[in-house]
Parts: C-alpha cells; sequence; structure tokens
C-alpha cells in the first residue's frame, strides 16, 4: 500500500503556532475589550492557510494545558522549570485560539497531566491502527520517534517535510532511537540535561553500535574499545550516570496512551457558524479573516 491511498489525518501542534504568531505578530491587534490579539490573529490565519491548502479531512490541533502539571513533572520537578510562564495577555490568547479551532469545527485535545505531544502521539497510535496515515505539523524534533513507514512531520514555517528517512538526516538516530538520544545528550529546551560530555554526535554514534540505551548501559564495558574520541571517559559518565539516562528517557519518550477519543469520526470537522460570527465581533477580525473563515464553515469534511 502507498502513502498516498492511505487515509490521512493532520495532528497540529498548537501550541507552538501560537507562540510563533506571539512572537511574530506586531502588536497591534485588540479585542472589543481593548485586550491583546496579535497571536489570535496570527494562529488563526495560520489555520486558514493550513486548511485552505490541505484541505483535510481529518484534523486535531494539541495544546498543552499547562507547563506544571504534566506527570512527567511528578517524575522529574526540574522538568521545563528553565522556562516563564505565559504572561496573562498570552494565556488570554491561549483561550481565545482553542476558540477560533473549535469554531472552525476542529477537535481540541487539551489535558492536564498529558502534554500536546503525547495527546498527538495517543491519536496517531490509535488511528494507525484503524489505517491511517499522520501528518505532525510542529518543527519539534521530539516527535521523530512517532514517524512510522507512512508518516510525516510538517514544518509548516519552512514547508519543510519528510518521513522516518528524514529523522536519520536531522539527528543520526532513526525514529524508535530518538527517545533515547534525547535521553543520552539532553534537550535544553525541556530542561533535561542528559548525560555530561555526551553530545549528539556521540549519542547517535552510541546508539548506532548498540542499538537502544538498554543495551548500551548493559554492554557499557564494550564501550571504552570503541573507535571513539574520549571513548574511555563516556563509559565512566554513563556508569555513574546511566540510571539518570533512564529517567530522562521517561520525560523524552512521548506517552502513547493519553485519554482520547481514538476513533476516525472525532477528528472530522464539524463546523460551527453560529459560534463563528460572534467570535469574529469579539476578536474584531477584519473582513479578509471573517470571509476566509466563513468561506472554510462552509466546507465539511466528507464522512
Amino acid at each position: 500500500m502507498t502513502r498516498s491511498s492511505l487515509p490521512t489525518t493532520h495532528l497540529v501542534d498548537g501550541s507552538l503556532y501560537v507562540f510563533r504568531a506571539w512572537h511574530s505578530m506586531p502588536d497591534e491587534f485588540h479585542d472589543v475589550d481593548g485586550h491583546p490579539v496579535n497571536a489570535v490573529h496570527g494562529f488563526t490565519r495560520f489555520l486558514c492557510e493550513l486548511l485552505e491548502r490541505e484541505k483535510p479531512s481529518h484534523l486535531a490541533v494539541a495544546f498543552d494545558a499547562s507547563l506544571t502539571t504534566s506527570f512527567r513533572n511528578a517524575i522529574y520537578p526540574q522538568y521545563k522549570a528553565n522556562r516563564e510562564l505565559p504572561p496573562p495577555d498570552l494565556e488570554r490568547q491561549f483561550v481565545q485560539c482553542r476558540a477560533v479551532t473549535e469554531a472552525l469545527g476542529i477537535r481540541v485535545l487539551i489535558d492536564h497531566s498529558f502534554e500536546a505531544d503525547d495527546l498527538i502521539g495517543s491519536t496517531l497510535w490509535s488511528l494507525r491502527a484503524l489505517g491511517f496515515r499522520s501528518v505532525i505539523i510542529s518543527a519539534d524534533k521530539d516527535f521523530g520517534q512517532l514517524l512510522g513507514e507512512h508518516d510525516e512531520q510538517w514544518d509548516f514555517a519552512r514547508n519543510q517535510r519528510w518521513g522516518p528517512a528524514g529523522v536519520f538526516e536531522r539527528l543520526g538516530v532513526h525514529p524508535e532511537q530518538v527517545a533515547d538520544y534525547l535521553a543520552l545528550c539532553g534537550d535544553a529546551v525541556d530542561n533535561i540535561p542528559g548525560v555530561p560530555g555526551i553530545g549528539a554526535k556521540t549519542a547517535a554514534a552510541l546508539l548506532g553500535h548498540f542499538g537502544n540505551l538498554d543495551a548500551l548501559l548493559e554492554r557499557v564495558e564494550e564501550v571504552p574499545f570503541l573507535r571513539l574520541r574520549g571513548a574511555a571517559s563516556c563509559a565512566a559518565k554513563l556508569r555513574a550516570h546511566g540510571e539518570s539516562a533512564r529517567l530522562y528517557r521517561r520525560l523524552t519518550r512521548i506517552a502513547l496512551d493519553a485519554p482520547i477519543d481514538g476513533t476516525a469520526d472525532a477528528l472530522l470537522r464539524r463546523p460551527s457558524p453560529d459560534t463563528l460570527e460572534p467570535l469574529c465581533e469579539r476578536l474584531r477580525f477584519g473582513p479578509l479573516t471573517r470571509n476566509r473563515l466563513r468561506a472554510l464553515n462552509e466546507t465539511q469534511s466528507p464522512r
């Protein structure tokens, strides 16, 4: 079966695109109460362009509910502790972005214990069992671990798409090794330190030889004999920090058991024109954006 013959679902990393709009859009848009809505305007334009270009039949947008309530925070309190909490103006706009998404009839995924990555991963996993391929719309390297034979990741801003082979081209590891790779070399964005002294190239080389983190730690005595710069030092660090690496993998591995509706029907678009019009008024959308939204809401997903 070819990629093009499979039904497709589009899964959007919504929080990423809200943040991008917040940072890129000029602070000149305000709602009827005078609050800034620059991120809402930018995010809405992104959604319109996505729907117009792809005309997806099945679609969901996942959002992070919080930076502090994920199950990962219970495992490792320092998780994402390096990030500042969104200011109130941005928190308000996240709520409004979700409202726009729902008004367009798009499924919103959000949970206080599971992050957007987990909600996307669990949805992808459920729909794969139903014969779907998935397109993950995000630039986040973590999603590489989810890509199966027919799946794609799409960096929308750069218009770059890649499948499993593209993960290897970018990171030097295969999709099933991505969580182990990030556990070894760390992920500064999420405040995951990794094993001290093991960078991206060394992590990729170790996994290329041993296959996975467990095999590496079980056979750590072989590491000094590898043709690897600082191999003896690397082995010592792995012995000292091996259990930490296993802990970090619990953070870097995307959960596939988040509470989602795993049916295909749950991701069909169900436009809500009655909700859209008052929302446009409240957010003070201009005529161009309103016309785009109206046109999109006249188009419903095929069953």
